[in-house]
């Protein structure tokens, strides 16, 4: 039996190889009228992709395609690199459909994934090519699942880098009971001291964690209000562990304090900010710490709550946030392109891009934040632009974006890692 079960390996081995050779070996020749590379523009460039990587960039006449290459034409587009959503929730949808409390409390985890796997072919269809999902809120470490079942072709959906369950000081996260006695599931992982911090970040890495995500503030103090959760020291020791360990640390922040305590701690990049200030703008800017700003949450949350946009006068939590993005902006502070999508619909992502061409940025710099600012961020070494050799993710949009911000929603095309999922 052993004998025939090797034989047979030997038998099948060189088709295995022979069928990914000749995947490998498959031409795509694109041919937008423009290309933007993660930097740039540039008019009358075609690219050519070879497998799932690109392999070669460039004007008309440089761009040589063997005969049997397939040819998309993409006439009237602009083609880009897969855009990179920075801050997701899979495992969530909009809370006017359902409160996060609910969400957590009554779905299922078996319901939660269902969805999940409905939101991620959502992301993918919409041209965000890979996402950074900042906890599962509740659902434990199914988005490690998640992500093992799109790398294996099972599920479509974007790249995934994961957070699993998020960290929080004990006490200060949701649900809350309304029976002191009761033990509820806790939307993030709680944690107390150097040595419990220590032990939450090993534990989540060890279960599959690639970034690390930490709550620096939450709505617990007196009236509910948000005050800082953990110590200078706490946090200090987390961002040890985890870029020990080649991870970022990525934090949400609304307080002033909560900010300070984070920029000082070392972390990669904040989330939402709304307690920036020109002094510690100022100093992210100088230890390379970037935002992302979640604009598109605040705005969908004040529309559940009853606002309504260009009629109302804008509410106190949309006023801060034009507040901190303008003074990010002009402290010349890293913007990441995240919109904390989950709050609002998966595949809605770009509306986050539109806003903050609304709130300020030029085009082209949200083109670059959704793509190569986030790409060198995250850590992404070939993804986010378009050069020879990089990964073939990419997208291609009705229009010129730089011109037109609106654009980016009119996607035509999205090929990840070589394989097109829409045309």
């Amino acid at each position: 039996m052993k004998k025939l079960l090797f034989a047979l390996i030997i038998f099948l081995s060189p088709i295995s190889l022979f069928a990914q050779q000749a995947v490998n070996e498959i031409y795509t020749l694109l041919k937008p009228d423009r290309v933007f590379d993660g930097q740039q523009m540039h008019a009358g460039w075609w690219v050519l992709v070879k497998g799932n990587h690109i392999e070669a960039v460039g004007e008309v006449s440089s761009i040589i395609a063997p005969a049997s290459a397939r040819i998309i034409d993409l006439k009237g587009t602009t083609l880009m690199p897969g855009m990179i959503e920075g801050h997701s929730h899979l495992f969530l949808h909009p809370y006017n459909e359902t409160s996060w409390n609910d969400q957590v409390l009554t779905e299922s985890r078996a319901e939660r994934t269902a969805r999940a796997v409905v939101h991620a072919k959502a992301t993918l269809l919409a041209g965000f090519t890979t996402v950074r999902d900042l906890g599962t809120e509740g659902a434990g470490y199914d988005d490690v699942g998640l992500k093992a079942a799109i790398e294996k072709g099972i599920i479509p959906g974007p790249r995934m880098l994961v957070a699993t369950r998020a960290i929080v000081a004990t006490g200060s996260y949701g649900p809350k009971a309304l029976v002191n006695e009761a033990d509820i599931l806790k939307g993030a992982e709680e944690a107390d001291g150097v040595d419990g911090i220590t032990r939450a970040v090993r534990s989540q890495i060890g279960h599959g964690a690639d970034i690390v995500k930490i709550y620096v503030d939450y709505r617990w103090g007196l009236n509910e209000t948000a005050e800082p959760t953990f110590t200078l020291d706490e946090l200090k020791t987390a961002v040890e562990v985890a870029h020990s360990s080649g991870r970022i640390v990525a934090v949400h922040s609304g307080t002033t304090e909560g900010m300070r305590r984070a920029i000082m701690a070392g972390v990669n990049t904040i989330e939402h900010g709304d307690g920036g200030t020109p002094e510690l703008f100022a100093m992210m800017k100088e230890k390379g710490i970037a935002l992302c700003p979640t604009i598109a949450a605040t705005e969908a949350i004040a529309t559940y709550h009853g606002w309504k946009k260009g009629m109302d006068p804008n509410p106190a939590g949309v006023k801060q946030k034009h507040y901190i993005f303008t003074e990010a902006l002009k402290a010349g502070v890293i913007i990441c392109m995240g919109g904390d999508v989950g709050v609002f619909a998966h595949g809605d992502n770009a509306r986050e891009m539109l806003l903050m061409v609304e709130y300020g940025m030029k085009p082209i710099d949200v083109l670059r934040s959704a793509t190569s600012v986030n790409a060198d961020v995250f850590g992404l070494k070939q993804l986010g632009n378009i050069k020879n050799g990089y990964l073939a993710d990419l997208v291609a949009v009705k229009g010129d974006p730089s011109e037109d911000i609106k654009a980016v929603k009119l996607v035509k095309l999205v090929m990840k890692d070589g394989v097109i999922y829409t045309n």
